[in-house]
């Protein structure tokens, strides 16, 4: 079986689908692995390396799909790419069927089966596969650096012959594994955590790890462990009872999504307005429309004195661990969905069918339903 490692295709990309380490392990399993030649080098692991692995380095793209069985990437490819993947063969990645319509038009007309990690369901025999919850914990992280970064103050408190400098406060919305990491980072960085989730099961996550958690009487539990949309009068009434928290705050960093739905608005331009010069708002949802009204993906916005950062790809940032813990999660799948060393997927488990977006070019998900209409180009359906 050939497993292709092609180049990523989404513009700033860092990360690469499989690290060295891991290609070693497959190439053991019997696995024919080729890698694009330069595909790894963002992330710091260089041709040689994959090489010295037992991998196949392959010039370019065309090159690297070729005969593929499988193919593994972190985003979906581009539609240029999508013309490039073997006839139903099999594709693993982080695959947004809405934003990546054409390509789903693509892979669906040559019968391909496309797995994305967005779906994996959120039970305990999935968590070494749960790539979502692995990027997240480098976008946590990687926001509470930011926030230190923008902030105009010191985040511990600092005693000094000059005077004592009191510690930032910082305020994190959602406590999913992305706030968590986020509230962690505060804290080892010295700062004074609240948090607030709609979720009352993140009350104890939050409090585990040193932050006061917020009770605004606004509820959304949800299915599979995520929140609600809420409806527009909960949002107003959350937005008004976290108002005074935000204006009294140093740093807010969001990580608020519900899956398959634009970010919710949790911090309007009023509130940003309510907040001192020098604070900083750092918006991890930034990809999906922003938990912060003013919220740009990928730029740094100043609204009088306030700085809004919005983290576009933030895993992207941090590309080497990030990189070693998708591997990991590939190889974990992969682990799942072979069967005396032959790639066959037992769509009568409830990952494998959970993650399913197309199924041999028939839409399976509702995402991918929506996309093709309830139709598959060459599905015969």
């Amino acid at each position: 079986m050939k497993l292709a490692v092609p180049t990523e295709t989404r513009p700033g990309e860092r990360r690469v689908a499989l690290v060295p380490d891991v290609v070693k392990k497959l190439v053991a399993a019997g696995w024919d692995v080729a890698v694009q030649s330069g595909a790894g080098v963002a992330s710091f692991f260089d041709d040689p390396a994959y090489a010295a692995a037992g991998a196949s380095v392959t010039p370019d793209a065309a090159a690297t799909y070729r005969d593929a069985s499988l193919i593994v990437t972190v985003n979906a490819p581009d539609a240029g790419a999508a013309p490039l993947v073997p006839e139903g063969a099999v594709l693993l990645s982080f695959f947004q069927a809405a934003q990546s319509a054409d390509t789903l038009r693509a892979l669906a007309a040559r019968r391909a089966t496309v797995f994305s990690f967005d779906l994996l369901p959120r039970i305990s025999r999935a968590q070494g596969m749960d790539a979502l919850s692995s990027q997240s914990t480098v976008s946590g992280y990687r926001a509470g650096l930011s926030a230190a970064e923008h902030l105009a103050k010191f985040f511990p408190m600092f005693m000094t012959a000059a005077g004592t400098v009191p510690p930032a406060k910082v305020l994190v919305m959602g406590v999913g594994v992305a706030g968590l990491q986020a509230i962690a980072t505060a804290r080892r960085l010295g700062g004074v955590v609240k948090a607030y989730d709609v979720r009352a099961a993140a009350k104890e996550e939050a409090e585990s790890l040193g932050a006061t958690f917020l009770d605004l009487g606004v509820s959304a539990e949800g299915a599979g462990g995520y929140a609600r949309e809420l409806s527009d009068e909960e949002l107003a009434r959350q937005r008004d009872a976290l108002a005074a928290e935000v204006a009294a705050s140093d740093v807010i960093i969001t990580t608020a999504a519900v899956p398959g739905r634009a970010a919710p608005v949790l911090v309007t331009t009023a509130m940003v307005e309510g907040m001192a010069a020098g604070a900083v708002v750092v918006d991890m949802a930034a990809d999906s429309g922003g938990n912060c009204e003013l919220t740009v993906a990928g730029e740094v916005i100043d609204h009088g004195g306030v700085h809004i950062v919005g983290l576009a790809n933030p895993p992207s940032s941090m590309p080497t661990h990030a990189s070693f813990l998708y591997s990991r999660n590939v190889a974990n799948v992969l682990a799942l969905m072979t069967t005396d060393g032959t790639l066959a997927p037992d769509f009568d488990d409830e990952i494998v069918a959970g993650m399913c977006v197309v199924r041999e070019g028939v839409a399976v998900s509702p995402g991918a339903v929506e996309v093709l209409g309830g139709t598959t180009e060459g599905s015969g359906a």
